[in-house]
């Protein structure tokens, strides 16, 4: 039995190279939110107002539920918290 080697867990988990990094993208967005909550102690109740969902919604991000969030939400909710956010894209050569 050979041992395979991922770069990351999204790399194990996705069987396509793209969902793997969008993957990758979500994940970090969403512990960046769960920080931004935690460092700055609002309610889940707070985030939600000012992320412009609904509490339930905040439960799923604080709890990690990767599979409920599109890229495009998570980006929307960092925006709305006045995150700065930044895409470096390296050249894979």
């Amino acid at each position: 039995m050979s041992k395979e080697r991922f770069a990351s867990v999204c790399d194990a988990i996705e069987d396509v190279r793209e969902q793997a990094g969008n993957m990758k993208l979500r994940s970090q967005l969403m512990m960046l939110l769960k920080s931004h909550i935690a460092r700055t102690g609002m309610s889940q109740a707070r985030a939600a107002q000012l992320f412009g969902v609904t509490q339930p919604r905040v439960s799923d991000l604080v709890r990690g539920k990767i599979d409920l969030f599109s890229l495009d939400m998570l980006v929307n909710m960092a925006t709305a918290a006045e995150l700065h956010i930044e895409l470096p894209v390296l050249d894979a050569a």
